[in-house]
């Protein structure tokens, strides 16, 4: 089966790649904290707030959020996901050892969760 290509346009390392052919990128669960004196100090009582558990995988089909990741987490890694899927590389200026990944953590200041994210050689339907 042929990939899908899309209709975009994305500024990716220092190149403008047009209707790039885009890649499943795997998503891991690596950490998951809780900051127990800041929701002490400061968060109103939730009833269901973050339920990633480390080691959990999820695939992103090109630039769509998979079912069960967090919609809060989706929109801190979605401009990573999307670059790595459309073949970013290399994001953090050699900081990564794998050029096709990042390292993202979602924006919860109470519970924030890191999220490694790296882009499959499997094309996205």
């Amino acid at each position: 089966m042929q990939a899908k290509k899309y209709p975009l346009t994305l500024y990716n390392g220092g190149r403008i790649c047009y209707n790039e052919y885009m890649k499943k990128c795997r998503i891991t669960v690596m950490r998951a904290v809780r900051h127990e004196d800041l929701i002490k100090q400061y968060e109103n009582p939730v009833l269901h707030a973050c339920d990633m558990r480390e080691g959990q995988v999820f695939t992103a089909n090109g630039w769509q959020r998979p079912e069960g990741l967090c919609q809060s987490a989706w929109d801190s890694m979605s401009p990573f996901v999307l670059a790595l899927a459309c073949g970013g590389e290399n994001l953090y200026d050699g900081w990564m050892k794998n050029k096709k990944s990042a390292m993202i953590s979602c924006n919860d200041g109470f519970r924030p969760v890191s999220f490694y994210i790296e882009a499959l050689e499997e094309d996205a339907d």
